[in-house]
């Protein structure tokens, strides 16, 4: 019982809200009598905090785990992945070093291997078989992080991910490995592999985006597109990771690097902090937006941040520049620098 009541205490006190009338009645739930909390299953209970929560903190998920409440109802998974420059290897990182009870969740393996761009995204059966394979149901609430240096990089794809095969009850660890070693929390190189299970995705084709449909935003201007690398690569003025891409960016992508959606600890920004982001960016919540970065990743900070704001729904360019640059003409690359695509 004791671990019902420090699940449900750090839900409430939770840094941010997907939707504040849910967690409203979250709190209320959270005040039940223990006679009604009997009737209430912790599984459930964890349910109503993924819904409600899009980041958990390392002080929830600490004392999930302290509680022995990693499991069928609860996994946490290590979506850590480095471009090739970076010289990382995150399978071999978590296999030395990683939160007690994770899986490790591989962008280049769940994925389609017939795309000629990098980490596209899987069919539903692949996406299905994949995470059944790590021990995760239709019922199961996923705690996604990564070990980068930001704080956060590319777990926010893997929640994105999860919702867009249709399962809501994801959510991201605010700060990532580095405030979860920074707070003092352990870690281990023990891992057992989680029992296979069933899981059914439902694709939302709709939150994804492709190159003939930037092409044809590009013409009618009817959405705000918002680029989420770095400003030296949007302007063309630093170089891509990737050799065989120029900097740059499409006609009418708005920039907002990814990293300034944290804080200097590699949290999440407050909502004040996000809006004022967006404000400034001349971005508006209230109309259509899509997200595009280097290869897809990044760009699911943008759809994570106007989430936690209240704006669901934030479709992302699968491709991104990675196949924008390769496929489009040069009149339709912008860049600064002196290299140009002929």
């Amino acid at each position: 019982m004791n671990s019902i009541i420090f699940l449900l205490s750090n839900i409430e006190n939770g840094s941010h809200s997907t939707d504040p009338n849910n967690t409203q009645g979250l709190r209320a739930q959270s005040h039940f009598p223990l006679a009604f909390g009997a009737c209430i299953s912790l599984s459930k209970r964890l349910v109503m905090a993924a819904q409600t929560r899009a980041l958990v903190s390392c002080k929830w998920l600490a004392d999930a785990v302290r509680n022995n409440l990693v499991g069928p109802k609860l996994r946490i998974l290590d979506a850590s992945w480095y471009l090739p420059k970076t010289k990382r290897d995150p399978r071999a990182e978590f296999l030395q070093k990683h939160i007690p009870g994770s899986s490790f969740f591989d962008l280049d393996d769940c994925c389609d291997k017939t795309s000629a761009f990098d980490h596209m995204l899987p069919t539903c059966s692949h996406f299905s078989q994949y995470v059944g394979d790590l021990g995760i149901g239709n019922n199961t609430h996923v705690v996604v992080y990564d070990t980068s240096d930001f704080g956060l990089f590319c777990a926010p794809r893997v929640w994105w991910m999860f919702r867009l095969f249709g399962h809501s009850l994801v959510s991201v660890l605010d700060g990532g490995m580095r405030n979860w070693l920074a707070d003092g929390y352990p870690v281990t190189a023990d891992y057992s592999k989680p029992e296979c299970t069933g899981f059914k995705a439902t694709l939302n084709q709709s939150w994804v985006k492709s190159y003939e449909d930037v092409l044809e935003n590009i013409g009618t201007k009817r959405v705000q597109v918002v680029d989420a690398r770095s400003a030296g690569r949007f302007r063309g003025t630093e170089p891509e990771p990737r050799d065989d891409t120029l900097p740059g960016h499409f006609p009418g992508a708005i920039n907002m690097p990814f990293s300034s959606f944290l804080d200097a600890s590699g949290k999440e920004l407050g909502t004040e902090g996000l809006s004022k982001l967006f404000r400034e960016a001349g971005v508006d919540l209230k109309q259509p937006l899509w997200a595009s970065c280097g290869s897809g990743v990044t760009a699911c900070h943008v759809v994570l941040a106007a989430h936690l704001l209240g704006h669901p729904g934030v479709c992302v360019y699968d491709g991104s520049w990675s196949e924008w640059f390769k496929r489009a003409s040069a009149e339709l690359i912008i860049s600064e620098g002196e290299e140009k695509k002929v």
